[in-house]
Parts: C-alpha cells; sequence; structure tokens
C-alpha cells in the first residue's frame, strides 16, 4: 500500500510502516511542511497515497472526503502521544490493513480500536 505520513510522525513512523513493506512518502520529503491540510489531501489524491497523521483536523469528512481520497488513517491518542503509543497504534494499525480496506475511508486508530467512516454506497 501507498502511504503518505503527515509531518508529525517522524522517522519512526516512517521505520515502522516502510519496514512492513509499504510504499512510504512524506510530507517533509516532498517539502510539504507547513503546507495547508487542503493541499495535503490533494497531493495524497493525487498521488493516490494514503495519509497517516495524528491531525484531528482530517476527520472532518465534509472539508476532506475520504471517498476522494486513497484513505485517512489518524493516530488518536486519549492523553499526549508518546512514542511507544505511536509505534502500538502504528501496529495496531498495520494489523487491521489486511482485513479491512482504508481506501476511501477515514480510520480513527485509538489505542484497541479502530473507527471507520465509510460512505453509504460502500
Amino acid at each position: 500500500m501507498k502511504f503518505k505520513l503527515d509531518e508529525n510522525l517522524g522517522q519512526r513512523g516512517f521505520a515502522r510502516i516502510a519496514g512492513a513493506g509499504h510504499d512510504v512518502s512524506t510530507v517533509a520529503l516532498q517539502r510539504l511542511s507547513g503546507a495547508s491540510d487542503e493541499t495535503i489531501f490533494r497531493v495524497c489524491a493525487e498521488e493516490g497515497r494514503a495519509l497517516l497523521t495524528l491531525d484531528l483536523d482530517f476527520s472532518h469528512v465534509l472539508r476532506f472526503p475520504p471517498e476522494r481520497s486513497a484513505g485517512i488513517a489518524i493516530l488518536a491518542a486519549p492523553g499526549r502521544m508518546t512514542a511507544d503509543l505511536l509505534l502500538q497504534l502504528l501496529d495496531q494499525l498495520l494489523a487491521a490493513l489486511p482485513a479491512q480496506a482504508l481506501d476511501k475511508r477515514l480510520w480513527i486508530v485509538e489505542p484497541g480500536r479502530i473507527r471507520i467512516h465509510a460512505t453509504d454506497t460502500d
């Protein structure tokens, strides 16, 4: 699967996703750091890359319609995100990918569960 990692995920996120065999690019590698959320969303859609982020703004489905994307996965923590929790959430996401499509969906990955928003046409 093709992913684009938002600037808030860093090298640990990149290593974990790439280490699982996925094609990974980052906002930073493409010199999109500081770009608007709309630009990030558009670039991901054009490239056919699912966006992986900590930014809950991407959960606004009217602003960022998942059906117009290769998928959006938001890693969400109940409190402060730690490096260990980040890796746990990434592992949880990676474990769920074979059983459930991310394409055209919004996943909110929380400790112990994944909430999936899919359109009515799915």
